[in-house]
């Protein structure tokens, strides 16, 4: 595993694609925080930590409507070779009547880039969901 949230929304895309309604995860407090926002968004419906073999990791629930998975498809920006940044005020440039959202982790936390934009930070682009 060489990059954990690479890793990590992977894994969800994978068990939306098969149809799975729990999948689990790596924990990390980066992870933890990324699920969180995910459920913010409606993407997830729900996160728990559980411990296996005395290690903590994350379960996450997959939310469906009409029988199909909220969450399509991911774009991974920010990479370990590449990593991606941006001030607050280019953040949502050029993504006009785009769907989804990007996830950006800040000094403030991880958020979406229009929370971000709202709060006036910037910071390293994750990876874009829709």
């Amino acid at each position: 595993m060489n990059y954990l949230v690479s890793d990590f929304i992977i894994r969800i895309k994978n068990a939306c694609l098969a149809k799975r309604h729990t999948v689990v995860l790596p924990y990390s407090k980066i992870t933890k925080e990324i699920g969180k926002t995910l459920i913010r968004e409606g993407y997830l419906k729900d996160i728990e930590e559980k411990e296996d073999d005395g290690k903590k990791i994350l379960a996450g629930i997959i939310k469906y409507k009409n029988r199909k998975p909220v969450l399509t498809d991911v774009e991974i920006v920010s990479k370990p070779s590449l990593r991606v940044y941006s001030g607050s005020k280019s953040l949502s440039k050029g993504r006009r009547g785009v769907l989804g959202s990007m996830i950006v982790s800040t000094s403030s936390g991880v958020m979406t880039e229009k929370e971000a934009k709202k709060k006036g930070v910037g910071g390293e682009i994750l990876f874009k969901v829709w």
